[in-house]
């Protein structure tokens, strides 16, 4: 079971999420979150992680030349978008590509078909947030989700508490957490990220 551990802001919390096992670290490269960080900020923390660590920029209806700024100055392995973005954006970026979806109901899957990218993530819908809202939303749609094809990564209020039942009901590609295992928003909780990564591992491999 891979976990990605996003908002990271500092390079304490990415050394900290990379020892607890995390597979996977993620930048918001997005103004208007309270995680936001600059290129450059995730680039000094990117220089500073061991190899085999997947650095994901997470970002919100950007410019493509923001999204190819980053790739290349912050050594990025994949891109994961949470706007409105086309899927001609997507495949325009030449790179790895998540695609997140806000999951409200059944009819928030059908846009899903259209995106032929590496991975899809759902998330929980609230009205005008983007993402990183610590809300569950219903899983049985994750299930369905995974029927087309895609890897699924799970995210939308998992916990140190809930990811197991989570991967073991939805048994996703990845899980993707951000204030579930946070102190304050941008802070990460070491202890948090330990007990949900061995909790999301052991479920995995049951």
């Amino acid at each position: 079971m891979r976990v990605k551990i996003c908002g990271i802001t500092n390079l304490p919390d990415a050394l900290a999420a990379v020892d607890a096992g995390a597979d996977a670290l993620g930048f918001m490269i997005y103004e208007q979150s309270p995680r936001a960080i600059s290129i450059d900020s995730a680039a000094a923390i990117t220089r500073e992680l061991p190899p085999f660590v997947t650095k994901v920029g997470v970002f919100v209806d950007p410019a493509i030349e923001l999204v190819k700024a980053a790739l290349a100055k912050s050594q990025l392995n994949a891109i994961q978008l949470h706007g409105n973005e086309t899927p001609e954006f997507c495949a325009d970026l030449r790179a790895s590509v998540i695609k997140a979806f806000r999951i409200e109901g059944p009819e928030s899957l059908e846009p899903m078909r259209r995106y032929q990218t590496s991975a899809w993530l759902l998330d929980s819908f609230v009205p005008g947030k983007p993402g990183g809202t610590g809300s569950k939303f219903n899983w049985d749609l994750a299930v369905r989700a995974k029927a087309w094809g895609r890897p699924i990564l799970l995210a939308g209020g998992l916990t140190p508490e809930n990811v197991a039942s989570a991967v073991k009901q939805v048994q996703p590609y990845g899980v993707d957490v951000s204030s579930g295992v946070e102190s304050a928003p941008g802070k990460k909780d070491r202890a948090k990220m330990r007990d949900f990564i061995a909790a999301a591992q052991a479920a995995g491999s049951a």
